[in-house]
Parts: structure tokens; C-alpha cells; sequence
């Protein structure tokens, strides 16, 4: 992205870019955020702020392609950011490694909640091409029963995304991804 980094205003759980011309950079970018009041923007010349979740003005931080400030106009630091993001996700470390990996290998990821997962994962971009994938991100060693796989597996079939399960190693550097096709006897 050129010019100049955007900034962005914190507001609890979300990071609002006020600025239009830097809110349809960043969405144009990589689909960062959503337009206010805009649920499928149909192209990037809206005229609305934009919303960003935690993560991904975390995300967006690190790479210096956002300034983060609070209320009062004053520079959150990345590692302050980072502590308000632990607070707001539960295993915030292992999610945002997960998330950053996809973002680095070029992926589009939006939140999955209505998935009921932790992230949607597109190959071009909302209003492109549907999310082919959904991803649940989970601690090596954590136990995942029957039933959750296999309420995940049908939710999975019924939107037509393939289920992943990214499992995060100890350490939080290694991950690997589980993929589940479902077939139909």
C-alpha cells in the first residue's frame, strides 16, 4: 500500500478507520474489514468508514500499514495492541498465528463465527468467490470429541466449504492444517 499509513481509532473490541480514501486502501488491499452500514459492498468506492476487527488492526499494525490510536488521539503501541487483543480472544496467541500464516500465503480471512469457527478463508476475496474454506484453530494436545467433528463436518457439507483444523504445536510456530472432505456413501 502507498502513502500514507492509515489510522485507525480503537473502540473497545474494534478498530474504526474514519478516513474514507484509507478505509477503501486497506479493504481494497486484501478485503481488510467492512464498510460501515455496507454488509456486501459491491465494489471499493463506498463512502463509509471502515470497521475493522481486533485481529486484523493487530494484523495490520505489525506491518506498519495502521496506526492504532485510542479515544484521546494517542499511539497504542503493537504490544499494548496485543494485550487488548489476549483480553478480547480466547487463545488469541495460537489464532493469530494461525490467521497470519493464511494472511502471509495470500488468503482472504474474515471471522467464521457465523461458520462457528474461528475463520472463513477465501481465495479471492468476498463478493469474488465464496469461502471455500472454514478453519477451527486449536492447541496441540487438546482433545476434540465425535460430535464436534461431526457437527462441524455437516455444517461444512450443508455451505458447501471444506472443514480445516489448524493445530497450533506448543511452542506456537509450528502449525499444521487437518483437511476433511465428506463423502456420501
Amino acid at each position: 500500500m502507498t502513502g500514507k499509513v492509515p489510522t485507525g481509532k480503537l473502540f473497545e473490541n474494534r478498530i474504526v478507520v474514519w478516513d474514507i480514501e484509507s478505509s477503501r486502501r486497506l479493504f481494497k488491499e486484501a478485503y481488510y474489514g467492512k464498510p460501515l452500514g455496507i454488509p456486501k459492498p459491491k465494489d471499493f468506492e463506498f463512502d463509509a468508514p471502515l470497521i475493522l476487527d481486533l485481529m486484523e488492526g493487530y494484523y495490520l499494525a505489525k506491518k506498519k500499514k495502521l496506526r492504532v490510536e485510542d479515544q484521546g488521539g494517542a499511539n497504542i503501541p503493537t504490544e499494548e495492541l496485543e494485550e487488548v487483543c489476549a483480553e478480547s480472544y480466547s487463545d488469541f496467541a495460537e489464532k493469530y498465528r494461525v490467521y497470519s500464516l493464511l494472511k502471509d500465503a495470500g488468503y482472504i480471512v474474515a471471522p467464521g463465527i457465523k461458520f462457528g469457527t474461528d475463520f472463513a478463508v477465501y481465495e479471492h476475496g468476498p463478493g469474488i468467490d465464496h469461502a471455500p474454506f472454514i478453519v477451527q484453530v486449536e492447541k496441540a494436545g487438546n482433545e476434540i470429541n465425535a460430535m464436534d467433528m461431526v457437527r462441524s463436518g455437516r455444517l461444512a457439507t450443508t455451505v458447501r466449504k471444506q472443514f480445516i483444523i489448524a493445530v497450533v504445536s506448543g511452542t506456537k510456530e509450528k502449525v499444521e492444517f487437518l483437511a476433511f472432505d465428506w463423502w456420501r456413501a
